[in-house]
């Protein structure tokens, strides 16, 4: 059984960006309900199939496979619901080995910057960068699939 481990927070400024690698991505989401998400993904230029459960806390199931991107594209364009999520996902190697992702929303949820980190276990340590500000893992409104239905422009 496939399971993600993953915190989120909020990031106070940009300086993540000195030591980081930029991606462009684009997603789309097939179904969305409270049992959880069907999503299509295009990485650069590699695209993905994702299944998700509910979340509990900062866990939940995932299974992920890597599917051609013409068809990626032929699903998003096709199948999923609109708007799509865009984002530029920058990746940094934090100085205690753990690997910190952080998207920069486009479109509607410009403005909106949420950085990830990915754990083993719901116990692991880790340290926050300075760059990191509050925690948002349980804040059902930066879901990225919730999003897409209630973008970050139109929050108070």
């Amino acid at each position: 059984m496939a399971k993600e481990i993953e915190r989120k927070y909020l990031v106070k400024d940009s300086s993540y960006k000195s030591n980081s690698t930029e991606t462009y991505i684009c997603q789309g989401y097939i179904t969305t309900n409270k049992e959880g998400v069907v999503r299509v993904r295009i990485k650069e230029d590699k695209g993905y199939l994702t299944i998700k459960g509910k979340n509990r806390g900062s866990v939940r199931l995932e299974y992920e496979y890597p599917i051609p991107v013409t068809e990626a594209k032929e699903i998003i364009e096709n199948l999923c619901k609109k708007p799509i999520i865009e984002k530029k996902r920058y990746t940094v190697k934090a100085e205690d080995g753990h690997i910190w992702e952080i998207d920069e929303f486009m479109g509607d949820n410009e403005g909106l910057v949420v950085a990830e980190i990915e754990l083993s276990s719901e116990t692991e340590d880790y340290i926050l960068p300075e760059w990191v500000g509050d925690e948002v893992t349980d804040d059902v409104r930066y879901y990225n699939s919730n999003l897409m239905t209630n973008p970050y422009k139109n929050w108070d």
